[in-house]
């Protein structure tokens, strides 16, 4: 899971690599009725958001304290997902290591923006 996510050519693929099992239920119960009633872009941004925010929660439950982090971490890189399908971004060509790397500084940039913005 691990080597196929982190190597994925394109940002988008490597969701679909991440976390499989996961990606379906959220695919099936979450973004396929939001594409019913938005355009696809916006239902999948939503369904990004809607995950950070299941994410959130189970940390508010834990720690007893609001916070969102992983909401708009999440929603960045949903947007990320998003703009670099809609610009058409490939890294595919380049080798396992620049891929992993490139992927892995979407995720940690959208981290850092995501903790400057915390709420």
């Amino acid at each position: 899971m691990l080597k196929r996510s982190l190597g994925a050519g394109k940002f988008s693929i490597f969701w679909k690599f991440w976390n499989p099992i996961w990606s379906y239920y959220l695919g099936k119960y979450i973004f396929k009725p939001l594409k019913i009633i938005f355009p696809k872009a916006l239902s999948l941004l939503l369904t990004f958001v809607f995950c950070g925010f299941l994410h959130d929660v189970a940390i508010m439950l834990i720690n007893r304290n609001f916070t969102l982090l992983l909401t708009p971490w999440f929603l960045l890189m949903g947007l990320c997902v998003i703009l670099g399908d809609y610009l058409k971004i490939d890294y595919s060509k380049f080798p396992w290591i620049v891929r992993a790397f490139i992927n892995i500084l979407i995720i940690s940039s959208c981290l850092i923006l995501a903790y400057q913005l915390r709420i």
